[in-house]
């Protein structure tokens, strides 16, 4: 019996990474999605496909998760607030609040 599991919002983050690991010009947005992604499955057991997707995605951008992680905090200091329209980033602690 293997140890890996599916992580429960794995087919909306395939979704996601998918869209993030061909995009030559990344926006803050996507920015934010590769570290949130990186957040919720550094310590999940499994996933080892998104995982290893993650980091191509680090590679093709040319950016380490030192990188990425100051960035997204600069990112959010700037008063960065994604639409609330957008469902996918529920838990990604961002502030819901009208």
């Amino acid at each position: 019996m293997s140890n890996e599991q599916t992580h429960p919002l794995h087919a909306k983050d395939r979704i996601i990474i998918d869209s993030l690991i061909t995009n030559e010009k990344p926006e803050d947005l996507d920015f934010i999605n590769l570290a949130r992604l990186i957040n919720r499955y550094t310590y999940f057991p499994g996933e080892i496909e998104i995982k290893n997707d993650i980091d191509k995605i680090l590679k093709f951008w040319k950016i380490t998760k030192i990188e990425l992680f100051s960035k997204t905090k600069k990112i959010w200091s700037k008063s960065f607030r994604p639409s609330n329209t957008n469902k996918d980033l529920v838990g990604s602690g961002f502030d819901t609040s009208n």
